[in-house]
């Protein structure tokens, strides 16, 4: 009797009802789009509902969080960024569209173009860092793979650049702050990219938590009408970030509920997400003359144009036909480019007398450090239906491409965060007893993403203590560095060889093993600017 399963771990409190009262909802035509369920065949009844039960048989819209990949997860965007190849991440949206709309998906809240120049703040992950060219090129590429040459294709997903606008800008690298922000830099660094994804093709826009320069952006006329709508002849439909509109309260611009949906229709938000304050308080306002006809049929149009470009209206059962039993046919695909897009997003700081690559054969290496076996840390941020059974980690990758997989002695030396008793001096014998170090150290992934600010961009103190034992016994170090931000490398610099592999998704071992071992060659640039001293931000 279930309804689509959820993401449980993601904004739980929005499964507010039970599965009756869903389907309730959607009968009396209260609904007209869920989000972060999954299951085709759950979503297929839900659809039946709207079509055939409710009395205008609108077809719902089912959208949900695929930032960087599906069941295969894909380097974070930041990492993809680093490739600076556009047309890798084109493949790898369009590779997560064909996976997310085989289980019963039409939307994605992706990408995120939003300009990151401060790396305390924990959505420089999602980003393609802090250059407004890359973001457009970027920005253009995942549209059109999402998206697909035919919006009405089954394996098309509309697209959402997100969030607009200056979401990047917060004050002190703070989530959800407040942005003071020129009018040039707004329009010359964090508006280009959501022009580039719109130019290519994008439908929805989400409107950001943010206020800029006092107004909160849910509620900001002059961006949401005024620039999208005029300036830029935007077709779409603007849908709040998650309770945005709601949070027009938090910010002080909205005295109750009421006032938050009044303000927000009225600035040119047609979507409202989760907080329910359109469906609870529109039409009393628009019985208090607080809010036109003409502006509800002008949201419902816009959302209903989207609905009828994707071919909706025409078949409302599109991505939601159940996939036959078996593995998918594109699984071996799909692996490949997940191994070629991390290989392609690991950038090489330095490389000192060559010590890269290692040999196959004929050298012992210490593979050392608390991400030398970690699994839960190979997706990062963002990532809600990625198949953990199909990642590969560090140790893994590394032994199935020696040639004597024994040659590889494994010691975590210290936890993320705190050290283990006798971990040090196990990882001091590790390093001394080889020919090489592979020290295998970083953020864990909690540390990047939405509400994760730091004010240290720095590894944990138990790394730092372990990375110094391990450079003083002598052996030559390559660093392999896990983050979704840039670090201040601290004593890191001092390593013979750094590789930056941020969260490099499902083939990360293998993909580092390819890299370590000369089978491919590095290409990667940093997106975001590593800074000397936390103290530096905002630097870029």
């Amino acid at each position: 009797d279930s309804i689509r399963p959820f993401a449980f771990d993601v904004n739980p409190d929005s499964f507010q009802w039970g599965p009756d009262r869903t389907r309730e909802m959607i009968r009396a035509g209260q609904v007209g789009a869920l989000f972060n369920g999954v299951g085709a065949k759950e979503g297929r009844e839900l659809q039946r509902i709207a079509v055939e039960q409710s009395r205008l048989g609108i077809p719902i819209l089912l959208g949900a969080d695929v930032i960087h990949g599906m069941r295969t997860v894909f380097p974070i965007p930041l990492g993809e960024a680093a490739s600076f190849e556009p047309e890798l991440a084109e493949r790898t949206a369009r590779a997560a569209a064909v996976e997310a709309t085989r289980e019963g998906l039409h939307w994605t809240f992706a990408p995120v173009v939003d300009i990151a120049r401060d790396q305390r703040w924990g959505r420089v992950a999602d980003t393609t860092g802090e250059d407004t060219v890359l973001a457009c090129a970027f920005a253009r590429a995942r549209v059109r793979g999402f998206q697909g040459p035919d919006l009405t294709a089954d394996d098309s997903l509309l697209a959402t650049p997100k969030h607009f606008a200056a979401y990047g800008a917060v004050s002190a690298g703070l989530d959800y702050n407040t942005v003071d922000l020129s009018p040039q830099t707004l329009f010359d660094v964090h508006l280009p990219p959501f022009k580039a994804a719109i130019e290519a093709g994008a439908l929805t826009v989400m409107s950001s938590f943010n206020d800029i320069n006092g107004v909160p952006a849910t509620a900001n006329r002059e961006l949401l009408t005024g620039v999208l709508r005029e300036q830029w002849g935007f077709e779409g439909f603007v849908v709040s970030d998650y309770t945005s509109d709601f949070e027009l309260i938090a910010h002080g611009y909205a005295a109750d509920e009421k006032h938050a949906a009044e303000l927000s229709i009225g600035a040119g938000l047609d979507m409202s997400m989760q907080s329910g304050v359109f469906m609870d308080h529109l039409a009393a306002l628009v019985g208090e003359g607080k809010v036109s006809v003409q502006a509800i049929d002008t949201a419902v149009r816009r959302i209903l144009t989207v609905k009828a470009r994707m071919g909706l209206f025409d078949n409302p059962y599109r991505s939601l036909n159940e996939a036959p039993p078996g593995p998918a046919p594109y699984l071996a695909a799909h692996d490949e480019l997940a191994r070629e897009a991390a290989r392609r997003s690991v950038v090489m700081l330095k490389n000192d007398g060559d010590v890269l690559p290692l040999r196959k054969s004929g050298q012992r290496i210490a593979l050392i450090g608390p991400f030398a076996r970690d699994r839960a840390n190979l997706a990062g941020c963002w990532n809600i239906f990625g198949d953990p059974s199909r990642e590969v980690d560090l140790e893994t990758g590394l032994r199935a491409a020696l040639a004597d997989g024994d040659a590889l002695e494994v010691v975590e030396g210290c936890d993320f965060e705190s050290a283990i008793d006798g971990g040090i001096d196990a990882a001091v014998a590790a390093a001394r007893g080889a020919d090489a170090v592979l020290l295998a150290l970083g953020e864990p992934s909690v540390f990047s993403g939405e509400a994760q600010s730091r004010t240290q961009i720095v590894l944990p103190a138990a790394q730092l203590a372990l990375a110094e034992a391990v450079l003083a016994a002598g052996t030559p170090v390559i660093v392999l560095l896990r983050c979704g931000r840039a670090l201040a490398l601290g004593p890191l610099q001092r390593a013979d060889a750094v590789l930056v592999t941020w969260f490099l998704g499902s083939q990360t071992g293998h993909a580092v093993a390819d890299l370590v071992f000369g089978e491919h060659s590095p290409g990667g640039r940093l997106p975001v600017s590593f800074p000397h001293d936390s103290g530096q931000q905002p630097y870029y």
